[in-house]
């Protein structure tokens, strides 16, 4: 899965928490599993998380053994296809069937 394009136009260090967790969006991964795939320091990090938290674009959860796993909201994440790569008069091909 990949991250809709709409939501490419963020803060670079939101972008790849975003991908990050596109990768894992059914499982989601905790705070240090971002990180490592995000690469980019502790700070920056948790300005994105709290900056992505406000816009309702991913969600927080307390796991049974303590450990808090964050997903994308399902609107985020788009299909492994990217329709944006076919040409407009690809798509207007399709659309009317020429």
């Amino acid at each position: 899965m990949q991250v809709k394009p709409e939501y490419r136009k963020r803060d670079e260090t939101e972008v790849a928490v975003l991908d990050a967790l596109a990768e894992r969006a059914e499982d989601g991964m905790t705070v240090f599993e971002i990180r490592s795939r995000a690469a980019v320091d502790i700070d920056r990090l948790e300005t994105a998380l709290a900056d992505l938290k406000a816009d309702d674009l991913i969600e927080a959860t307390e796991e049974d053994d303590g450990r808090t796993i964050i997903v994308p909201d399902e609107g985020v994440i788009g299909p492994e296809t990217d329709d944006q790569s076919a040409s407009l008069l690809d798509r207007v091909r399709d659309q009317f069937g020429f």
